[in-house]
Order: structure tokens, then C-alpha cells, then sequence
């Protein structure tokens, strides 16, 4: 009987526990929600923790909130036990060393959308990197898609990894916010190229999947164009891609190679950062930086060829991922032998 009125007043807590939250201003809902969702969850866990209470009390909340609030979305019994795994998760930050409870209602944790929040604890086990992921999500607006799609490249191990020259060529902080803006390898894997391709193909395919490219790229990227024109002393040039980081307000040029890096590479774009910065930057701009993309580069004569380059240039990788071998190619059918076969069928 005792546990039977204990568990009515857990049921009216958390019933008046929601309640609070749907009056909280529009504004903050989403924080209100993901706090409502920790306390919640801290509930049920220090009864489980304090009382001995099993599992079994799950489902029986989730049918008794739907009964008694069916207006309320979201406590299904699996979300329910993300709210239980969310509060015994985040009780302690080991980041910050302090309660979560205790923590600012602008704090990270209550700006990241629950849906995130959940992707984030079923894939990632350090809360160091679930952290880095949460800041970037707020930075650059990811989906819970785009978010899983960055967990499964593993984006924490790429950003800042590109060999630079950034260090000596841009003051503080310029240089650390284009390292961190800047990633290697860069991954690809919208694309299905034929080998043998060209760069142009190349090229083409990321215009054509511009909005991809511009994800994968990350946040601050605008683009100005392919081919982008330039004439230094009555001769002409052309730059592969043309971007403008809104964030390092600076233009960045993007070449890339089919090949493995190669040290005159450097010399080139040294030679475009300063036709662009002659000819397209502003008073108020950032010097130009290039960003060289190659298949695969020597860390060590990457490092020698920026050694006393005066211009801020990026060395990355790329990899694709979904590259057909030419041999795959002729096994295909075409499109007019997909439709014989359909018409066929179709007439039988």
C-alpha cells in the first residue's frame, strides 16, 4: 500500500512537472523541455536507486501519462528511458564538475534539441567528445541527420588536422579560428564518381551537390563560383572553386587534384591568394586563404612546401567513397536496357 501511494505521488510530481514546462515561454521551450526531461528522468532514477524500484515501473508510467494526459507528447517508454539515462549521464558534467541541475538555463545541454540528445547518447561514449559534437550542432544548425552523418565520419577527428601554415602567415586569433574551420581529410561520400575521372569531373559533381559540399565544408561557407575568373598582367586565370568564410571574413580558394600533393602545388596558390587579394579583397577583408585538396599527401613535404610560403594555405585530403571501378561501370545496364527489361515484363 505504502509503495502504491509512493508511486501515486511520483505520478503527480511528474504530472505537475509537465505541467510547468508547458507554461514556460515559447522561447525557451526547447531548453524547458530538455531540463524537464532531466528532472523527470532524476526522479524515476532515485526512486530505482533509493526505493529498489525495477524496470517495470517504466511502461507502467508511460500508459499512465498517456491516460491521464493525453494531450502530451513524448513519454513513450523508450523515451522515457533515455530521460532515465539522460539524468544518470549528466547528474555530475565531468566537463564542468558540476550538477546539471545547477547549471545556466542558457547551458549547452538545454540548447541541443532532445532528438539530438538521444542520436548523441547511442553513439558517442565520451561525454568530452559528446560536448565537441553539441557545440558544433549549435554552431552550424545540424539536423539530427546531418548530426548522425558527422558522428559516422568521426568530424572530431578531422577538424583542425590539415596541415597549415596558418600559424606564422595569420595573427591570433585569425589563425586558431582557421585551423578549426578547416578539417582533414574532407569526406566525399555524396558521390559516385567512374574511375578514371578527371578534376573537372570532380568539380562538377561537388557544384552539383553543392548543398552536401557546403555541409561537409562546414559552417560559414559561401560560394562564389567554379571556374572563377581571374587576369593578372592581361592573362587570364581560372580558381577551381571560390568560397568567402563569412566567419574568418575572408575569401577562400579551393583547388583540387586528382593526384597526391605535390610541392610546386603550394607555389600556385600562394600565386592565386595574391591575385585575389589584389583584385577581390576588401579593406575590411581577412587575408585570402587557399585550401589545397589532394587524394593523398606526404605530411613531410606538405609541411616543407609551406615552410616560406607568405600566404595562409591549407594541405587536406579527400577520400570518396562510393567510387566505381571502371570494370563495375560495364557491368551496369543502361537506362534503355532497364526499360526493355521493363517492357518485356510488362508484355507478358
Amino acid at each position: 500500500m505504502n509503495e502504491l501511494k509512493q508511486y501515486g505521488n511520483l505520478l503527480n510530481d511528474i504530472k505537475n512537472r509537465i505541467r510547468h514546462a508547458q507554461a514556460k515561454a515559447v522561447f525557451s521551450a526547447n531548453a524547458e523541455m530538455i531540463q524537464m526531461y532531466f528532472d523527470i528522468g532524476k526522479m524515476i532514477l532515485e526512486k530505482q536507486q533509493n526505493e529498489g524500484w525495477g524496470s517495470a515501473v517504466i511502461p507502467q508510467l508511460a500508459k499512465d501519462i498517456r491516460n491521464e494526459l493525453p494531450e502530451q507528447k513524448g513519454f513513450s517508454e523508450r523515451n522515457i528511458g533515455y530521460m532515465i539515462r539522460f539524468a544518470r549521464e549528466y547528474s555530475i558534467n565531468p566537463i564542468l564538475q558540476q550538477p546539471v541541475a545547477k547549471l545556466p538555463d542558457n547551458h549547452l545541454l538545454w540548447k541541443v534539441p532532445w532528438g539530438h540528445h538521444a542520436l548523441l547518447m547511442e553513439k558517442i561514449k565520451d561525454q568530452s567528445i559528446r560536448i565537441w559534437y553539441m557545440e558544433q550542432t549549435i554552431q552550424n544548425g545540424w539536423s539530427r541527420d546531418i548530426l548522425g552523418l558527422m558522428i559516422k565520419s568521426n568530424a572530431h577527428h578531422r577538424q583542425g588536422k590539415l596541415v597549415s601554415n596558418f600559424e606564422v602567415t595569420l595573427p591570433k586569433p585569425q589563425s586558431d579560428l582557421a585551423t578549426q574551420s578547416l578539417k582533414d581529410p574532407y569526406i566525399f561520400d555524396f558521390l559516385t564518381l567512374t574511375e578514371p575521372f578527371q578534376e573537372r569531373e570532380l568539380e562538377t559533381e561537388l557544384v552539383k551537390h553543392l548543398e552536401k559540399f557546403l555541409i561537409e565544408l562546414g559552417a560559414g561557407f559561401a560560394f562564389m563560383g567554379r571556374q572563377y575568373p581571374l587576369t593578372v598582367s592581361d592573362k587570364d586565370f581560372y580558381l577551381d572553386l571560390l568560397f568567402y568564410h563569412v566567419k574568418l571574413r575572408s575569401f577562400v580558394i579551393i583547388e583540387l587534384k586528382k593526384v597526391e600533393f605535390k610541392p610546386e602545388y603550394a607555389g600556385k596558390m600562394n600565386f592565386y591568394c595574391s591575385a585575389v587579394d589584389d583584385s577581390l579583397k576588401h579593406d575590411t577583408d581577412q587575408p585570402t586563404i587557399g585550401l589545397i585538396l589532394c587524394q593523398t599527401k606526404n605530411k613531410i613535404f606538405a609541411e616543407y612546401a609551406l615552410r616560406d610560403i607568405h600566404k595562409p594555405i591549407g594541405i587536406s585530403d579527400y577520400e570518396l567513397t562510393c567510387t566505381l571501378p571502371e570494370t563495375f561501370k560495364s557491368c551496369l545496364p543502361s537506362v534503355e536496357e532497364i526499360e526493355a527489361e521493363l517492357s518485356r515484363e510488362n508484355n507478358k
